[in-house]
């Protein structure tokens, strides 16, 4: 009997979802930052075998919308509730418990889920212990799993619980499918994954990335790139004193597109203002949100 299904993270900002979809894949597809609401996006990876097909979904963390791009990112949430077979709600273990199962109730599932206890590595067993018995007595949870994304720790421990979960069904996608995301995407997440790495403040969350180009040639594929800012300051800190921080960050971006395409890339930044364009409608859809 073949199983396949949809296993959506869901979680307060910074719990560790695209650490943890990273390390379920083994593959980097989810962009990564110490900093709240890296991902904005769902982002969706296959895991395929001859015995099951996960389709695994990494969400927007969980937030009250205070702007369009918010609203647009819990609308993402809300869709893949509709979808989702085996939900993995993650929680950041040195946080408070409380306030993810507020979040979590919120939800209202309909389908019982997987609670996974992240960052294991950082905090002592008794708190493990605490966060086991309290997710154990709730009513929307069937099984509660500590792990550590990071260090991979239960990873395949996880990994068979989500089969076990899965329904049967026939493969959904192709054996050889990682994702059904474009490569563009990717390519414009790596870049906006160095703004959060190398900017401070307000400026990773007041950015977002425009691909203009993007054409592959017989020896490099060539990218040219608008870095959207809100204000005319923020453009002067994402330039650097001769531009000195764009350097930056189309070097390190560069780099790991070039390990995402396997080959040579020329990577070609500038940067845009457009005032409030997280409230913008027409600005959203251009940016692909």
């Amino acid at each position: 009997m073949y199983k396949a299904g949809f296993v959506s993270i869901f979680g307060k900002p910074n719990a560790g979802k695209s650490t943890l979809l990273n390390a379920l894949l083994g593959e980097k597809l989810a962009i990564t930052s110490h900093k709240s609401q890296t991902t904005r996006h769902r982002i969706k990876g296959f895991i395929t075998t001859d015995q099951y097909q996960i389709v695994l979904s990494d969400m927007p963390g969980i937030i009250a919308p205070t702007y369009k791009l918010h609203e647009k990112m819990m609308q993402a949430v809300k869709n893949s509730l509709e979808d989702v077979d085996v939900p993995i709600l993650l929680v950041d273990v040195r946080e408070n418990l409380e306030d993810s199962h507020i979040i979590f109730s919120d939800l209202h599932l309909k389908v019982p889920s997987i609670v996974v206890l992240n960052k294991i590595d950082a905090v002592k067993l008794e708190q493990i212990k605490k966060h086991i018995n309290f997710f154990n007595q709730q009513s929307y949870v069937s099984k509660v799993l500590p792990i550590s994304a990071l260090k991979h720790t239960h990873i395949d421990e996880l990994l068979n619980t989500i089969v076990e979960f899965l329904p049967a069904n026939p493969p959904f996608y192709e054996f050889n499918e990682l994702t059904d995301m474009p490569t563009r995407f990717f390519v414009s997440e790596l870049i906006r994954e160095q703004v959060y790495h190398l900017t401070e403040k307000e400026i990773p969350y007041q950015t977002t990335i425009l691909l203009k180009e993007f054409t592959e040639k017989n020896t490099l594929t060539k990218i040219v790139a608008d870095i959207i800012v809100q204000r005319e300051s923020q453009k002067g800190i994402i330039l650097g004193e001769r531009g000195s921080m764009i350097k930056k960050i189309g070097s390190a971006a560069r780099i790991e597109i070039e390990k995402f395409l396997d080959r040579k890339v020329f990577l070609e930044l500038f940067v845009k203002v457009r005032p409030h364009w997280r409230d913008n409608d027409l600005y959203l859809k251009e940016y692909g949100y």
